[in-house]
């Protein structure tokens, strides 16, 4: 291990993991002193927050099930707005990065604290940071007032996930874990647990595909989500997230898709500035790991081109132009033609382009 100064910090957060964790959430609302739950969802998981707030009983106040994909400021005020009619004393979210991020935009409005029940593999819930998109532009910022207090992993509220989602959430939690692995303020915590998050998922991602009812990879993939959350929360992220915050934002591109499109090539760009990262990943990856990530997807059935999920082929000099309009750190400097040419790929769905050369 070279001796380097690294600074690391834990963020607070109390997690409860397994199969038929969802029962405590009573007690977990209890813990909190809180009485008045607000249930979140989008319209598509209302049925699940009904569950919860049947659970809840006499300790829900209500439901919102109107969580958007990437948090839009206006949904974020009318949430914010039902809370304050309903007198909640508690958030609870149940769902994935969208229903997540509603709940952080409201805490971030109220202080209320906030209970997750993820139901995909996106990581959000166990990190300080929140996106809002407004006008086309996905802002994020990064403060403590919005990281969860409990988070709750059952296992059995990921069973049901579908297959296509399954594969593009947990790709998408191993973005995470793979930027971490080159973050400008990394240290060995974040690194072994982004190492062992990748091998989780890459591992039981094609198991799932192949069987949707393995319970074994079904908590093997969320095991690893959940280690990918914590490295999100913990350092920060490069040009990955900066291009698919971007194309979401911008183009109301899907979020986990994007991501799985994405990765390889801005693995890609990056790798002759990271040696020692590539070399760490081959151990969980294989041999060429930009591309091991894209024939992940390929396995998985997910899709490869920015063309597939509905970008606009005239929109990439847009893309580029937003994508480096504020600096921000990468190990690699960010030239705008090398840019344009990674999103003319990444729309493609060609092979990543590392030095100059398609990967191996």
């Amino acid at each position: 291990m070279e001796h380097r100064g690294f600074v690391y910090t834990g963020h607070p957060a109390r997690v409860l993991f397994g199969f038929g964790t969802t029962d405590r959430l009573p007690e977990e609302v209890a813990r909190l002193g809180a009485s008045r739950a607000l249930i979140l969802s989008t319209p598509h998981q209302e049925g699940q927050a009904a569950h919860l707030a049947s659970l809840l009983g006499s300790a829900s106040a209500g439901i919102f099930a109107e969580a958007a994909m990437h948090t839009p400021v206006d949904v974020s005020e009318r949430a914010t707005e039902c809370a304050s009619k309903l007198s909640a004393d508690v958030i609870v979210s149940v769902g994935g990065g969208s229903t997540t991020g509603l709940g952080k935009a409201i805490a971030l409005r109220t202080d209320l604290p906030q209970i997750v029940l993820p139901t995909t593999y996106a990581g959000s819930e166990m990190t300080p940071i929140l996106g809002e998109t407004q006008n086309g532009i996905k802002t994020t910022q990064t403060t403590t007032r919005v990281l969860p207090e409990v988070v709750i992993y059952d296992v059995d509220q990921t069973m049901e996930l579908p297959v296509g989602l399954s594969g593009t959430s947990g790709i998408n939690a191993i973005a995470h874990a793979v930027e971490a692995l080159y973050a400008r303020d990394g240290n060995p915590v974040i690194s072994a647990l982004a190492l062992e998050a990748v091998k989780a998922l890459a591992t039981s991602l094609p198991k799932i595909a192949q069987d949707p009812r393995d319970r074994d990879a079904r908590f093997d993939a969320l095991y690893g989500a959940w280690l990918c959350g914590m490295c999100l929360g913990a350092v920060g992220m490069a040009l990955h997230h900066k291009l698919c915050h971007t194309l979401g934002g911008s183009f109301d591109l899907p979020h986990s898709e994007t991501h799985t499109v994405i990765l390889p090539h801005a693995l890609a760009y990056n790798a002759a500035a990271i040696p020692e990262v590539m070399a760490s990943l081959t151990t969980v990856l294989g041999q060429d790991p930009a591309r091991a990530l894209q024939d992940l997807a390929r396995t998985i059935h997910a899709p490869t081109g920015l063309s597939e999920i509905g970008m606009p082929e005239d929109g990439l000099d847009r893309a580029t132009e937003l994508a480096l309009k504020n600096s921000y750190w990468n190990p690699r400097p960010l030239q705008p033609e090398a840019i344009r040419g990674l999103l003319q790929r990444a729309f493609e769905g060609a092979l990543p382009l590392a030095d100059g050369r398609e990967t191996a």
